[in-house]
């Protein structure tokens, strides 16, 4: 509790509990935006593209630009475009998706889009191996999300976080690159963004831990599927 001075100056006591719950729900809102899936796979492509393009070695300018563009195109643009207009159509009741039933048709329709960015890439023999793999995973982790969805509504936030998480740990542990710091940063934002959805009440904690497990397992699947 604290005094505060009305507009007609008068002394008065609030209760700031309701104030902080409001500020804490503003914060986790901003989070669910920022890091929503369909820009995590984005923040990835960028990072390794400016940040850390050990994996772009020799690529120029345009080339850099040319993949960003794909992956935006494929892993943001598309999936958004679909939703709005499932929603449009009245496929589903609310762009936030909040049921499970709800989430079915977007599942499979961004499964298109990320099985044609993996395909895509896979074909340009400029694009590292390492990228394929990744898109591979997204992939993979979106039809675990798909099945998960039958019995759970699976946290799609997890699911994309678990995914950047682990495909960034496979490229710390396989080139030996110092990605502590990088790794680091990613695993506290997975864990912020998770204790967002919480603060939602958009998710049971099983839901986003069964999310974050399906990325790390979609990002094994697709390493051992390169591997042979």
């Amino acid at each position: 509790m604290k005094l505060v001075i009305t507009k007609e100056n008068e002394l008065k006591e609030v209760n700031n509990n309701g104030l902080q719950k409001g500020v804490l729900t503003v914060f986790a809102k901003i989070l669910s935006y920022l890091f929503h899936p369909v820009f995590v796979p984005v923040y990835v492509v960028l990072f390794l593209l400016f940040v850390e393009p050990f994996l772009f070695v020799g690529f120029n300018k345009g080339q850099k630009i040319r993949i960003l563009l794909q992956a935006v195109q494929m892993y943001t643009f598309f999936p958004l475009v679909s939703i709005i207009l499932l929603r449009t159509l009245n496929f589903i009741p609310s762009i936030k998706l909040e049921h499970k039933k709800d989430r079915i048709i977007p599942f499979i329709i961004c499964n298109i889009w990320y099985f044609w960015i993996w395909y895509v890439w896979r074909n340009l023999p400029e694009v590292p191996v390492e990228m394929v793999v990744f898109a591979m995973s997204i992939f993979l982790a979106s039809s675990i999300g798909l099945l998960f969805n039958i019995y759970i509504k699976i946290s799609m936030h997890g699911i994309a976080l678990g995914t950047a998480v682990a495909f960034l740990a496979s490229l710390g542990f396989m080139y030996q690159v110092s990605f502590g710091l990088y790794f680091t940063i990613a695993v506290f934002i997975a864990g912020l963004v998770s204790t967002a959805r919480l603060i939602l009440s958009d998710h049971q904690p099983s839901e986003i831990y069964w999310g974050l497990a399906a990325g790390v397992l979609a990002m094994l699947l697709s390493g051992i599927i390169y591997s042979f």
